[in-house]
């Protein structure tokens, strides 16, 4: 993407998050809930979980054609 395209894409990102935080009331959640499943993030105490990496791998299997 264009630098221009990303920054407007982050900052959709962000605004996104904050309204999630606001209706979910916590930071984590809220987090996790606008990240796409896709990308595989795990809270900081859950990386090295396995239960939680399969979890994501299957994600990525079944997500391949939104990654162009």
């Amino acid at each position: 993407l264009p630098a221009r395209e990303l920054m407007v894409f982050l900052d959709i990102a962000v605004f996104e998050i904050i309204l999630a935080y606001l209706e979910k009331r916590d930071w984590k959640e809220a987090f996790f809930s606008v990240l796409p499943q896709r990308k595989g993030a795990v809270p900081l105490g859950e990386a090295n979980d396995p239960s939680k990496l399969a979890l994501s791998g299957k994600e990525d299997q079944h997500n391949d054609s939104d990654s162009s």
